[in-house]
């Protein structure tokens, strides 16, 4: 491929050029996703029959295992399929763009097939009775108070504006939809934009389709069977929202994209703010697009996501920081809970899972 001269692109054109670029990519890793987790599975086949005979002998059900693990990742392939049908037609400059075939682009980056396996998880985390127990965990608090602060039995809740930045596949919006509140989920990554669209938009019913989240999570295992737990999705039918709901998705950086002052009633962040390079321009810009008198309802750790990416800026202030900055900011802590024990898409089977001791604060801007 040529490469592009940008001399004659205007930097809007160049960042359109590049934003299709990347849609592309993130495309075209989804589609590669069969071909190259079979593949793993395969060299480890070949490895074995590396092995001293006596060895192979004692690895049978192991081989038996990974054979029927191939038939898991391609169901998942075939789950895959309907997840990024017509995801062209979703965002305005890649619409009628014709996407690179996978099989040209031999050179799928392994930190894109491992956010593909990650959104499995995603989806076993948001969308299955599987997810439930850590749904009550780390969606349940903040739910909770946004009901205590905005009672639906006591005011109109479609009056009450509600943000979720960084939605993930959009289960915590979707829960306040449900429950009449005018809501809308911000989320950057294409890996959760392409699956909570499908999800939401095209899903009817509950538990239609099924797939297998841990195929690709070889250790800590008790049983192989482990490996290939199977779960259904979606636990809910996500049409089953009010008449007349407003629920939207809005596609984009947080910061690009809310910079209209006292819009929002609440906005409820939940494992989010330690996404960012500077947090305090995410507490600031959450400041600014509160209404005066909004709530902030937070739930999560402080795992900053770029401090040891390299060739990213980042600073990673502890929690005792973070509140000063919050004061300092505006925003007065109406409630603080530390030490909240919370969990992200584990494997409820596996040996090994982590846990966080995350916090919890409701704060509030000031009426004026």
């Amino acid at each position: 491929m040529n490469s592009v001269d940008h001399t004659d692109q205007t930097s809007e054109e160049y960042e359109q050029e590049q934003e299709r670029k990347h849609f592309c990519r993130i495309v075209n890793a989804f589609k590669s996703y069969k071909k190259y987790m079979i593949l793993k599975v395969e060299e480890k086949e070949k490895y074995i029959k590396t092995l001293p005979p006596s060895h192979q002998s004692l690895l049978d059900a192991y081989v038996r295992h990974l054979d029927e693990l191939k038939t898991c990742i391609i169901h998942n392939a075939e789950i895959i399929k309907l997840i990024v049908k017509d995801v062209e037609s979703m965002f305005e400059n890649v619409k009628q763009t014709e996407l690179e075939d996978p099989l040209a682009n031999p050179d799928v980056l392994s930190s894109d097939l491992e956010k593909i396996q990650s959104t499995f998880k995603h989806i076993a985390r948001d969308w299955s009775e599987a997810g439930e127990s850590e749904r009550k965990l780390c969606y349940g608090p903040i739910i909770e108070q946004v009901e205590k602060l905005f009672p639906p039995d006591k005011l109109r809740a479609e009056d009450i504006n509600i943000l979720v930045p960084g939605a993930g596949l959009g289960r915590l919006s979707y829960e306040f939809a449900k429950r009449g509140y005018t809501c809308q989920g911000n989320e950057f990554s294409l890996y959760m934009l392409f699956s909570s669209n499908f999800v939401l938009n095209r899903l009817r019913g509950t538990n239609s389709l099924q797939i297998y989240p841990w195929a690709h999570c070889g250790s800590n295992l008790w049983t192989n069977s482990d490996q290939k737990s199977i779960i259904s999705f979606p636990d809910v039918d996500p049409s089953d929202l009010p008449q007349n709901s407003q629920f939207t998705m809005a596609a984009g950086d947080f910061l690009e994209i809310y910079k209209e002052e006292g819009v929002w009633d609440c906005v409820a962040t939940c494992f989010f703010i330690d996404c960012a390079n500077n947090i305090v321009a995410f507490i600031e810009t959450i400041y600014k697009i509160l209404k005066p008198g909004g709530h902030w309802v937070n739930l999560g750790p402080l795992l900053y996501h770029f401090a040891d990416l390299p060739g990213e800026n980042s600073i990673e202030p502890s929690y005792e920081v973070v509140k000063q900055i919050i004061a300092s900011i505006g925003f007065k802590i109406l409630e603080e809970k530390p030490f909240i024990r919370s969990t992200y898409t584990q494997h409820s089977k596996s040996m090994l899972n982590y846990e966080y001791s995350s916090v919890f604060f409701s704060a509030q801007k000031p009426h004026s």
